[in-house]
């Protein structure tokens, strides 16, 4: 017998376990936090190209004006203005050290004349006179908070200052034995007038230099959204003249959409091309038989034949019309109420009643007008096969042109909505193409949805249903 083996240890970790946390670590509750604020952050951003450019300019440069702001407020002005206050205090200490003592010069004439000369002081003892009552402190004022701060260090009385009752000089009053010392000085002599000149050059270079920058940014983004806006154009089929500009990269983006762009219209020119010509030989074909059935001795038969042929062209133009599309067709402004109205009549002539023809908002829409009639025929004829009454509205909202096209048939249950737009597909209570080839809503929406914009299906007001068209205004 082999040696034996050590049994395994109770508490062995699963190695499908530890393969799972090696892959997706726990997440702390931080990373969480962080997550779900940096969601919040980004939900609250601008969403657009232009806007995010010059967030990305201005954030520095606001942050970097903010940081030299406060260092120079915190370590410049603050320092000079406390030294040029400071020094204003130990002058008027020592005019009251002298004052005090020197006692013969009673009515300090000397004094008032000494400071005046020598210091640039006004001085003036008000005897039996007592300090005024503390006014409110100004909400910001570096001198106000350095002047007190010095006179509560070196002179150490009662004292009162006023700091903003005129705009270039400043009045300081302390309490002397038989009185009020009051001294006027000028405010540049304690504080740091044209500090405020340095925040003013900086903000305004600043502003200059984001000034520049965002020309520069708005010549360098314009190209982009060209190219975005021509995208979206050909997406529409609108045909929009367009020329690279810009940076290399962004010419280079616009030059490889101008090579697709060709190449889609030349694979869309080769299938219409081969579908020219398939249609013209079924054609020939299918012209062949109507006129040898037509040589022929007309029996039942023959008529039933006949039908069938009319049958096999009609599916045929159909299918046709399906692979082939309008996308050759030009996409031009064109007039929705003469559009409406000619639509009418064609509902009209197929037995439908048009109960209302309503349209609200600007008549005028660009769109291919041939694939957009025929997209809205198909719906309508749709409901005149179903209904016995028909309701088509038009209305302009904010950036698209609604129709509407309302019956009073059976309708299509919710479920099977969606379902009816799909090629060749029909429901068993038909509501699409009843004896069609199955591909009349299959083409209105290809039509749509080439403009840009969708067909939906609703419970119409009559109590059928409801087609409605939105494509881009």
């Amino acid at each position: 017998m082999g040696p034996a083996q050590a049994p395994a240890p109770m508490n062995a970790p699963d190695p499908a376990l530890a393969r799972a946390l090696r892959q997706n670590p726990p997440r702390s509750g931080l990373h969480r936090l962080w997550k779900r604020v940096s969601r919040a952050i980004g939900d609250r951003l601008p969403k657009g190209l232009y806007a995010r450019s010059l967030i990305i300019i201005i954030a520095p440069v606001v942050l970097l004006q903010s940081v030299i702001a406060y260092t120079f407020m915190e370590r410049h002005w603050q320092l000079v203005t406390k030294r040029l206050s400071a020094a204003v205090t130990a002058d008027v200490a020592a005019l009251i050290d002298i004052y005090e003592s020197y006692p013969q010069d009673k009515d300090a004439d000397t004094l008032s004349r000494i400071a005046g000369e020598r210091l640039n002081l006004d001085l003036d003892i008000l005897k039996g006179a007592k300090l005024p009552p503390p006014g409110p402190r100004p909400f910001f004022s570096i001198l106000d908070e350095a002047l007190s701060d010095e006179i509560q260090r070196q002179i150490r009385r009662p004292f009162w200052i006023d700091t903003v009752g005129r705009s270039n000089l400043i009045e300081i009053r302390v309490a002397i034995p038989d009185g009020v010392m009051r001294i006027t000085a000028r405010r540049s002599q304690a504080y740091a007038s044209n500090s405020h000149i340095f925040l003013v050059w900086m903000i305004g270079s600043s502003l200059v230099l984001l000034g520049v920058a965002i020309l520069f940014l708005r010549n360098q983004i314009k190209p982009i959204l060209r190219l975005a806006a021509v995208a979206e154009g050909f997406g529409k089929g609108r045909e929009i003249e367009f020329r690279p500009r810009g940076a290399r990269e962004v010419r280079q983006a616009g030059h490889a959409f101008i090579e697709m762009k060709r190449r889609i219209e030349r694979a869309m020119e080769q299938r219409t091309t081969m579908l020219n010509g398939v249609s013209h030989d079924l054609r020939t074909i299918l012209t062949r038989f109507r006129l040898s059935l037509a040589l022929i001795e007309q029996t039942d038969e023959i008529e039933d034949l006949t039908r069938d042929v009319d049958e096999m062209s009609r599916m045929l133009e159909g299918y046709l019309a399906f692979a082939r599309g309008d996308s050759a067709e030009p996409a031009t402004p064109t007039d929705m109420r003469s559009l409406l109205q000619d639509l009418r009549t064609d509902v009209e002539r197929l037995g439908a009643h048009v109960s209302a023809v309503d349209l609200a908002g600007a008549p005028e829409v660009t769109v291919r007008p041939g694939a957009f009639r025929r997209c809205l025929f198909n719906l309508a004829s749709n409901a005149a096969r179903y209904g016995e009454t028909v309701a088509i509205s038009g209305r302009l909202e904010a950036r698209a042109f609604l129709v509407s096209i309302d019956d009073d048939g059976p309708g299509i249950p919710p479920e099977s909505r969606e379902a009816v737009f799909k090629p060749f597909v029909r429901l068993d209570d038909a509501r699409q193409d009843a004896g069609g080839s199955g591909l009349g809503l299959a083409i209105a929406r290809d039509i749509a949805r080439a403009h840009g914009g969708d067909i939906t299906l609703q419970d119409s007001p009559l109590g059928g249903l409801r087609a409605t068209v939105r494509v881009p205004a």
